[in-house]
């Protein structure tokens, strides 16, 4: 879908996220002088009743509604071609996803979220409101009037009132955080939500998920959670393992309770608020101009092995540094000097030098990354270089639908090794997938996001290894 010119009454300024069921736009509301999030149904699901129904029930679920802490509809309409549109509330501070691909959170920033996502999700089951889909991409921050950071729990797609709940469940949610009486079918109540925010608790202070489910079926029968380890304490571990006992009614009653427990066992640690980790951006609000050529979202769906390949997750350190000036060429190396690769100045605001995990691991592989600001991987240009056991390139290249074109996967062969690579363009810009079989039992790993190909090519042809 090109950009439009307008959504309804909103101007737009630009795409910045989509799903497998919905766009979201940053628009404008002239009315109110304020940046609104539109989000618009999918057109290749505009005449599926079932889920057109669905998306109209989020709107209608959210607006019933009145916390900080819950995404606000504003206003729904419906566009020429009569996909329904819902206009919320936009969160400049992005997504608690977005968060951990930079850094972990310190446990008064992870309990202070955990606090505010609770608030949320309460709010929701005193209206008669489950969530359903409880996890780190649904939770959004935007800064408040007074400068504070707010975590809100957003999409509804899977929402159900509690009494249909009791009587009707479809099965659905993402198996790492799924509650198993949810996993099963079963009728719910408030206990799903809970088990899924101490599934976020977990994440939040241990760095990694309670579960590593592959299926929705793996998560009707969890086994008991590994250790949080020395780092969290005795006390919380103990309030944490209670909220995922597999049968609810061992359990917390809901989700105050938990708090509470939590709160009593870290002390007042729980009542801090998020801190601000994105700094005022203009160009990310700014009016652009309309024009021919498409636009598109900048999120995207991976294949569940490469989950974490191409992410700068957690055991990816990033950090903020000095602007540097945009026509210079700038190397960066990873800390163990392995791998190197030559970026633009402008893409050296965020940079992480010292290794990563990747998926299925425990032991930290070299790796190193920069972007031309903390969330390059969504808006923004950047690259990721990083080692990961493998003894044959995949068969199953990461997809980006979000991008208009996607290329086919060609085979190559430079300095004596076999690599792969899957070129996608209009995403705006290209984004660019590389494997390479750097010896017998590691691949590398390449992602570059850019305007422009050329920029894309020559930091491809930059990247190098030593040592291997």
């Amino acid at each position: 879908m090109s950009t439009p010119s307008r959504l309804g009454r909103y101007p737009v300024r630009r795409r910045i996220g989509a799903g497998g069921f919905a766009t979201v736009w940053l628009a404008h509301d002239e009315q109110l002088d304020s940046d609104v999030a539109i989000k618009v149904l999918a057109d290749n699901w505009a005449a599926d009743h079932h889920v057109r129904q669905r998306f109209i029930d989020e709107g209608r679920f959210l607006r019933k509604v009145e916390s900080p802490h819950v995404v606000s509809v504003y206003d729904a309409g419906e566009l020429d071609d009569g996909r329904p549109y819902l206009v919320m509330t936009y969160a400049d501070q992005g997504t608690l996803a977005d968060r951990l691909e930079i850094a972990p959170q310190s446990p008064v920033a992870a309990l202070g979220v955990v606090r505010q996502v609770g608030d949320g999700l309460h709010a929701l089951h005193v209206r008669g409101i489950l969530h359903r889909d409880v996890k780190p991409a649904n939770v959004l921050f935007r800064t408040g009037s007074d400068g504070e950071v707010r975590a809100m729990v957003a999409d509804l797609g899977l929402g159900k009132t509690l009494d249909m709940s009791s009587r009707l469940t479809m099965i659905a949610g993402t198996p790492s955080y799924v509650a198993p009486e949810q996993a099963r079918g079963e009728g719910l109540d408030a206990r799903a939500d809970l088990y899924s925010l101490a599934s976020l608790t977990y994440l939040l202070l241990t760095g990694r998920a309670p579960y590593s489910h592959a299926t929705i079926a793996a998560a009707a029968e969890p086994g008991p959670p590994a250790p949080m380890g020395e780092v969290v304490p005795a006390d919380v571990d103990a309030v944490v393992r209670r909220a995922l006992a597999p049968q609810r009614d061992d359990r917390y009653p809901d989700v105050p309770s938990y708090t509470r427990a939590l709160r009593e066992a870290y002390g007042d640690e729980l009542s801090t608020t998020p801190p601000v980790w994105l700094a005022s951006d203009r160009e990310r609000t700014q009016v652009v101009p309309v024009s021919l050529e498409p636009d598109s979202p900048r999120r995207r769906r991976v294949p569940a092995w490469a989950v974490g390949v191409l992410a700068v997750v957690i055991g990816l350190g990033g950090g903020y540094v000095v602007h540097r000036a945009v026509n210079r060429t700038v190397e960066i190396t990873d800390d163990e000097g392995t791998l190197s690769v030559s970026v633009p100045g402008s893409w050296t605001t965020v940079e992480a030098r010292d290794g990563w995990i990747p998926p299925g691991t425990t032991d930290d592989q070299p790796a190193v990354a920069a972007g031309s600001r903390s969330a390059w991987r969504s808006s923004g240009e950047g690259v990721f270089v990083g080692l990961l056991e493998g003894r044959a390139l995949p068969t199953t290249m990461p997809q980006h639908p979000e991008c208009d074109k996607a290329g086919q996967p060609y085979n190559d062969r430079q300095g004596g090794d076999d690599l792969r690579t899957v070129v996608y363009t209009d995403c705006p810009g290209v984004i660019v997938e590389r494997v390479v079989q750097v010896n017998t039992d590691r691949l590398l790993w390449v992602q570059v996001r850019s305007d422009d190909r050329a920029t894309a090519n020559r930091v491809l042809d930059s990247v190098s290894t030593s040592g291997l």
